[in-house]
């Protein structure tokens, strides 16, 4: 998939995106934050505009895109990149960690790593920006943020090796051979 960007003049910015096939939907971004939306049957054709938003609909359509509510995937982590090398990635917590049944002051994780929990999900309750009285457990589900050195930091600190890859990491450890 390639995005496709370009001035407009007097206007704002367009960014065209290839989809499957050769069709394409084409954002057209106001300098006012309207944005309008059409789609492209190929490179060639003409575009049949789909709709209009203001900026701040703009926004929150975004957001629910790119899943800050919702992550209908099952994965281990979802990262998304604020611009610059801010980056705020999804955890969830295995039950050995050293993070699990601690809280986030007692975890040190800002010393150790750099990075910050902004929010605890720990079954259908979430708590954001928690204080560092937080508590953490296995199974919960966290999300840190930081530069992608601190955030990877904190998956190498708190997450990897953690589970099924530490008992084998044990497994190797007890077998001189």
């Amino acid at each position: 998939m390639t995005v496709y960007e370009s001035d407009l003049p007097g206007v704002g910015k367009k960014h065209e995106i290839e989809l499957d096939g050769d069709e394409r939907i084409v954002v057209v971004t106001h300098n006012t934050g309207k944005r309008e939306v059409y789609r492209r049957a190929d490179a060639d054709a003409d575009a049949e505009k789909l709709f209009e938003l203001s900026d701040e609909l703009a926004r929150t359509v975004g957001t629910v895109l790119e899943g800050a509510y919702f992550q209908p995937v099952a994965t281990d982590t979802i990262e998304t990149m604020l611009g610059g090398d801010a980056l705020i990635e999804w955890y969830d917590v295995p039950a050995g960690s050293e993070l699990a049944g601690e809280t986030i002051e007692e975890a040190d994780v800002r010393q150790r790593t750099g990075a910050s929990i902004i929010a605890v999900q720990h079954g259908a309750d979430v708590v954001p920006n928690p204080d560092p009285g937080a508590g953490v457990h296995g199974g919960d589900t966290v999300v840190v943020m930081g530069s992608r050195e601190e955030v990877e930091r904190f998956h190498d600190t708190f997450i990897a090796g953690v589970g099924d890859d530490a008992a084998d990491d044990t497994e190797d450890a007890a077998d001189p051979n």
